[in-house]
C-alpha cells in the first residue's frame, strides 16, 4: 500500500479488530500458561490493576475473560518469582512486561517532565513536593536498603496528614512512594494482603533486564504502536488514553512520522465522522481487511470494570454505542444497573450487563441483576451462553452455587434461571 494511502473501512469491522486484537475475539482462546499470559499483556500492553474485589480484581478477571483456565497462582509466580511481569504506574497502576523495561526506563529518567505538557501543573507539583520532601525521600531510600516494607512500616509515615478530599495518596510518605516509583528509585516487590510492599530496583530486577534507556523519540514511537495495535485502530486521543496514558509530547509529529514511512496507515470508517485521523498498523492491515470479509463467530466475555477494551469510556461509547459508568463511583441513590457491573461481550457487541456480588459466607454468586441493551439478541442460545460464562465465572472466584434475582431480561430469563450450580 502505498504513503499517504486512505483505508475505506467499515464500522463492523473496525469493532471486529479491536476485539480480536484485545484476545476477546478471533480463534477459541488458548490454554492459560506462563507463555500465554505474557503473550498476552504483550498484545494488550498492560493490564490495569486494581485490587478491589466485589466479585474478584479487575485484573484477574480481564485475564480470566481472555483465559478461561486462568489461575491467579500463574500471575503472582511470574510477577514475584519469575519476575518477567512487573506492577507499575502507566499512569494508572497496571502489570506491565518486565522485557519492556527500556520503554519504562526512558520515562523515569525523565519524569517528572515525561508526563505530557497537559498534565503542566502536575508536573509542577511533583517538582515541588519532590524538592520540599528532599529529606524524606534520603530516610525512605534508607530505610529500604535494609529490605522491602509495606507503607505503615516507614517510620515517618504515622507522623504525616490525610489529604482529606483531594485525589492523593494519603501521607507524604505514599505520595513520596508513588513519585519515586514514577522516576525508578523504588518498585513494588510483592504484596502483603492488599498492601504493597516497597523495594529498590537494585535488589528486585533481576540481572537478565535490559537497562538500556530509549530515548524521548524512540519510546514515543514505540509506545504509539503499541498502543494502535491493541485498539486495533486509533485515533490519536485513544492513543493517549491507552498507553501510556498522558506521556506524549509530540504525537502529532511521531504519528506523522510513522505515516511516513508506512509503519501505520490512516483509515476512514464508513458513516462515520470523527474529528481527528484513524490509523490502523501496517501488520494488522490485512487483518483488518480479512475480518470485514469473514463471517464473525461470536465469543462470550463478561468484562470487568477497568478492562483494556473499557479503557476509554468515550471510545467505548462511539464504536460500540454502548454508554458505560463505574457505577461503584457513584452515590447509591444514583446507581442505574448496580455496584460492581460487568458489561456482557457477544462477538462484537456489547449487548448487556450484569451486577454480581460474592456472598462468601454463603459460597454463592448473586446476580443481582441482568439488563439487556436495546437491541440485543433474543435467542435462547445467547441466554445459555450467558448462564454458561457465569457459572464459569462463579466457579473461578470459589463460589458453589449461582442465584438471580427477579431483574432478568425475560427473553433470557428460562436460560439464567435454569442454570446448574456451579462445579
Amino acid at each position: 500500500m502505498g504513503r499517504g494511502s486512505i483505508v475505506p473501512v467499515s464500522l463492523d469491522a473496525v469493532r471486529r479488530l479491536g476485539v480480536r486484537q484485545q484476545h476477546l475475539g478471533g480463534p477459541p482462546p488458548p490454554r492459560s500458561s506462563p507463555s500465554t499470559i505474557l503473550a498476552l499483556v504483550r498484545d494488550l500492553a498492560y493490564v490495569q490493576w486494581d485490587p478491589v474485589s466485589v466479585v474478584a480484581p479487575s485484573h484477574l478477571l480481564s485475564l480470566w475473560c481472555r483465559l478461561p483456565d486462568f489461575r491467579p497462582a500463574q500471575l503472582e509466580r511470574l510477577l514475584w518469582t519469575e519476575k518477567k511481569l512487573l506492577q507499575h504506574w502507566t499512569p494508572l497502576a497496571s502489570i506491565v512486561l518486565t522485557e519492556d523495561f527500556p520503554l519504562y526506563a526512558s520515562l523515569m529518567r525523565r519524569y517528572p517532565d515525561s508526563l505530557s505538557r497537559s498534565w503542566g501543573s502536575q508536573r509542577t507539583r511533583a517538582k515541588r513536593f519532590l524538592a520540599d520532601h528532599a529529606e524524606l525521600r534520603r530516610n525512605v531510600l534508607s530505610e529500604l536498603r535494609s529490605g522491602p516494607l509495606r507503607l505503615g512500616q516507614f517510620a515517618d509515615h504515622a507522623r504525616t496528614k490525610r489529604n482529606d478530599g483531594e485525589w492523593t495518596p494519603a501521607s507524604d510518605v505514599s505520595q513520596l512512594l508513588f513519585h519515586l516509583q514514577m522516576s525508578g528509585q523504588v518498585m513494588v516487590v510483592g504484596h502483603q494482603g492488599n498492601q504493597n510492599l516497597w523495594g529498590l530496583p537494585d535488589q528486585f530486577l533481576p540481572g537478565w533486564v535490559d537497562r538500556t534507556e530509549l530515548s524521548a523519540e524512540d519510546a514515543e514511537r514505540e509506545a504509539a504502536q503499541r498502543a494502535i495495535r491493541a485498539l486495533g485502530t486509533a485515533t490519536p486521543r485513544e492513543v493517549t488514553l491507552y498507553f501510556v496514558r498522558g506521556r506524549y509530547d509530540t504525537l502529532p509529529e511521531t504519528l506523522a512520522g510513522l505515516e511516513e514511512d508506512s509503519t501505520i496507515h490512516r483509515v476512514v470508517v464508513e458513516g462515520q465522522r470523527e474529528r481527528e485521523p484513524r490509523y490502523v498498523h501496517a501488520r494488522d492491515l490485512s487483518l483488518l481487511e480479512t475480518v470485514a470479509r469473514e463471517s464473525w463467530r461470536p465469543r462470550l466475555s463478561l468484562l470487568p470494570p477497568f478492562d483494556n477494551l473499557l479503557s476509554n469510556l468515550g471510545r467505548t461509547s462511539r464504536l460500540f454505542g454502548f454508554d458505560y459508568v463505574r457505577e461503584q463511583f457513584l452515590p447509591k441513590e444514583k446507581r442505574r444497573f448496580g455496584t460492581y457491573v460487568l458489561p456482557i461481550l457477544w462477538g462484537d457487541r456489547l449487548i448487556g450487563r450484569i451486577d454480581p456480588r460474592l456472598d462468601k459466607s454463603r459460597d454463592e454468586l448473586v446476580i443481582q441483576a441482568v439488563h439487556a441493551e436495546p437491541g440485543a439478541p433474543e435467542d435462547r442460545e445467547v441466554g445459555a451462553q450467558i448462564a454458561a460464562t457465569i457459572a464459569r465465572l462463579a466457579a473461578f472466584v470459589g463460589a458453589r452455587r449461582v442465584t438471580y434475582s427477579s431483574r432478568v431480561p425475560p427473553p433470557w430469563k428460562r436460560s439464567l434461571t435454569a442454570q446448574a450450580p456451579a462445579e
